[in-house]
């Protein structure tokens, strides 16, 4: 395990050791998580976005068609707050649901051309603002890490 890092100070400015959790994976990650999470709110905020929200967007843009229930499995997210996310994209005019043809109890979820455009902007920005946070990595230890965590996903396959 390695060593505990000194990462605050306590009010006498004395380091503050932050004890076994800096050798815990799920621990680093979530510090992690949090910077890059963090300027990737920023950056989607500039559209007027949230993560889940553009998280949504961005999936229904790729997957034109998809039905509000692959889309809330696939986003592990729950299906009532997707229903509050994705009125909100119908609302800015930036998706469209309809009913499906083969199954007129069913809806599927397209983006709009606007929905589009605006994905795309948003994108942009958001890689630009995760890629400020990890100048401390070359491009090699980046993709490594991405796929490092995907494995780590994979593992705990439903």
């Amino acid at each position: 395990m390695p060593p505990s890092k000194p990462s605050t100070t306590n009010a006498t400015t004395a380091p503050v050791d932050e004890g076994a959790v800096r050798g815990l994976m799920g621990y680093n990650v979530k510090r992690a998580y949090i910077v890059l999470h963090s300027a990737a709110q920023q950056a989607a905020a500039a559209f007027d976005l949230r993560i889940p929200t553009f998280s949504c967007l961005s999936v229904i843009v790729r997957n034109p068609g998809i039905t509000p229930s692959a889309l809330a499995e696939l986003l592990k997210i729950e299906r009532s707050n997707l229903v509050v996310m994705v009125d909100e994209l119908e609302t800015r005019e930036l998706v469209s649901r309809t009913q499906m043809k083969t199954d007129r109890r069913r809806f599927e979820l397209k983006a709009t051309v606007r929905g589009r455009r605006l994905h795309d902007k948003a994108a942009e920005a958001i890689a630009a603002a995760e890629a400020a946070c990890l100048t401390a990595l070359q491009d090699d230890e980046q993709q490594q890490l991405l796929a490092l965590l995907n494995r780590i996903e994979g593992s705990m396959a439903d």
